[in-house]
């Protein structure tokens, strides 16, 4: 264990330099990793470090080096499977990279609380920002906020473009095209949908992207019944569904939509997908057992991590990013669709 200096304060590195018999120059030097010290000198500081229990300050070296080693993360306060496997996403790909990340949930979305968290950030002097901003009002907010530090947002390329940001994300309307045309090749042509919550750009963007394959194909829209991302909308919609007159199809925004309807559908006396075929959205790691295994669209968030730190680090190093990046996802089909009943 190490032990502390005089009058109780942790060891400094005046201390190590003392107890190594060098400069606290060289104590930096060492620390810095820079060639220009023996490595007997390089052994005796360090073994000085151990002994004294010298623990680095990275303010101090923050404020010398104006390099903090952190990335600051701004995101919501959603437990749902997208942002949190998104925000873990970013972390790894950022330790990987030798950087720490330091997390402001934000709970109710306005500037000021943009702000407040971005001030926070800046006070740990973070050498970057990433945003993740599921919510339009959430991104909207980045155009009331000066950022003096390369910001990288998870949100609408749309809308990060006209705040002045850089984006990366998942292509949406992709996704969901895929998804429907999976069900208009498989000679469906009643395809329900059950949508996200009004105010994520993703479920706006994937009902969107829905109606238009639909009218692309000159086919009939049904108009939602309710909004969410819970399987109890799913579950509901399911009854209802089924009570109303049931399409042949269902494409849900997210994959705890479909595992709430497939249950309701169940209840009601019809099968998936002999009566009714689903498709979600996510391929969460359980909708290969679900009962049907779920046809789902699959997002990879690791190589959404890996891009937003990337394009970060090159900000921070001054580098023009080639422009937004739009990751393409891709349609996992298993046995919760088939051919509609003739």
């Amino acid at each position: 264990m190490g032990t502390r200096a005089r009058g109780g304060r942790p060891p400094s590195i005046v201390d190590v330099a003392a107890a190594a018999g060098v400069s606290h120059q060289t104590v930096s030097r060492v620390l810095n990793g820079s060639d220009k010290v023996s490595p007997e000198t390089r052994e005796r500081v360090r073994r000085a470090i151990d002994d004294l229990g010298y623990r680095r300050n990275s303010m101090a070296r923050a404020l010398v080096t104006r390099k903090s080693g952190v990335i600051g993360i701004l995101t919501t306060t959603s437990l749902h499977y997208g942002p949190t496997s998104m925000l873990l996403a970013v972390e790894l790909a950022a330790r990987r990279a030798g950087y720490f990340t330091g997390v402001a949930p934000i709970e109710e979305s306005s500037p000021e609380a943009m702000r407040a968290a971005v001030d926070y950030f800046l006070g740990l002097s973070v050498e970057g920002l990433v945003i993740l901003a599921p919510l339009l009002d959430m991104a909207e907010d980045l155009a009331f906020v000066d950022f003096p530090v390369p910001v990288v947002a998870v949100t609408s390329p749309v809308v990060a473009e006209a705040v002045g940001v850089l984006s990366v994300s998942v292509d949406q309307a992709a996704g969901a095209m895929m998804a429907v045309r999976h069900l208009i090749g498989l000679g469906h042509t009643d395809i329900a949908h059950v949508p996200g919550p009004a105010g994520w750009y993703e479920a706006q963007t994937r009902e969107a992207s829905w109606r238009a394959t639909m009218e692309e194909a000159g086919l009939a829209v049904r108009e939602p019944l309710a909004h969410g991302w819970d399987a109890e909308t799913g579950y509901e919609v399911g009854l209802a569904l089924a009570r109303d007159g049931a399409p042949t199809a269902v494409f849900c925004a997210n994959d705890d939509l479909s595992l709430g309807l497939i249950h309701a559908l169940h209840d009601s006396g019809l099968s998936v997908p002999g009566d009714v075929s689903v498709v979600g959205f996510d391929d969460v790691p359980q909708a290969r057992f679900y009962l049907p295994r779920l046809t789902t669209v699959s997002q990879d968030f690791l190589e959404l991590g890996r891009r937003v730190v990337s394009m970060l680090l090159g900000a921070m190093e001054g580098r023009e990013p080639a422009g937004p990046v739009a990751l393409r996802p891709e349609l996992v089909v298993r046995a919760s669709t088939t051919m509609p009943r003739r």
